[in-house]
């Protein structure tokens, strides 16, 4: 049967609308593997000069860039914009999984290690300048990270996000943003300059834990926008407890290094400022 004008217009958009996100999909694989290239690579050339880059971390490295990977490329990326469970996982990957990751491959403290010493010091600077120094303070980076997704899910931004591909960019990267800068707020992985105690940082902890546990109920009992009461109650449960299946990994870490920041061996521990020179 011959093909209406209307349907084949919709072939065609189909078509090209297809072809476009496999171009979006190659160009974004093409970044990820840039992106790790030039970690082992850096992790080669900074072993040359200091003591060798543990392997462990390019591990890490890499996961945490398949994390990413999955949640913005593929099946579950393309499934998220009609399935909210699939957004859920692919929110976990970002938000949460991948963060983790690459904040165990310390990678500001291999590019400290790769840079030249002038340009070193100058990043180091930065580092210590207030601005990231309010940023990186746990009950910023747990605003940050809970207030953004309290927006995304409450207001209307799940489903615009869901029609505008800018703002679906947006959104996604400001997910993995804050979901990083909140777990490096909480384990201490490279050397920060400035630190917070163990006492400060548990209480933020379990402050948006719970917080976190809240938006989840709230998205089963009042599902977003544009969202059937199945899909949310399905996305509200992966998200309690997976969040608390990797939030238990970062709590093991955290005690971890509170008990040994306690031991009498740790008592002298540099000065952040020098921390440049202990890399």
């Amino acid at each position: 049967m011959p093909l209406s004008r209307g349907n084949l217009r919709m072939t065609n958009d189909h078509h090209f609308a297809h072809g476009t996100s496999a171009n979006s999909d190659f160009i974004l694989l093409l970044l990820f593997s840039v992106i790790c290239l030039l970690y082992l690579y850096a992790a080669v050339i900074s072993s040359r000069t200091y003591r060798q880059w543990p392997f462990s971390r390019n591990i890490y490295w890499l996961l945490g860039l398949l994390c990413i990977a999955f949640s913005v490329v593929g099946p579950i990326a393309n499934l998220s914009h009609i399935n909210f469970t699939a957004h859920m996982t692919g929110h976990l990957l970002l938000g949460m999984m991948a963060p983790l990751f690459i904040a165990l491959a310390a990678p500001v403290t291999l590019i400290l290690r790769t840079l030249p010493l002038q340009t070193a010091r100058k990043v180091s600077r930065i580092l210590k300048s207030m601005p990231i120094r309010i940023f990186c303070d746990p009950s910023v980076a747990s605003t940050l990270n809970i207030g953004g997704l309290c927006i995304l899910y409450t207001t209307n931004l799940y489903s615009n996000m869901c029609h505008f591909s800018f703002l679906h960019f947006i959104v996604h990267l400001h997910l993995f943003a804050a979901g990083y800068l909140f777990t490096t707020s909480m384990i201490y992985i490279d050397k920060p300059p400035h630190r917070a105690s163990h006492v400060y940082r548990g209480i933020v902890f379990v402050l948006t834990m719970a917080a976190h546990g809240i938006l989840s109920k709230t998205i089963y009992v009042d599902p977003p926008h544009g969202i059937s009461a199945i899909q949310a109650e399905n996305g509200a449960k992966l998200m309690y407890y997976g969040g608390d299946a990797i939030d238990i990994f970062i709590i093991i870490i955290f005690f971890y290094q509170w008990f040994k920041a306690r031991q009498p061996h740790n008592s002298l521990v540099p000065e952040p400022k020098k921390y440049i020179h202990e890399l």
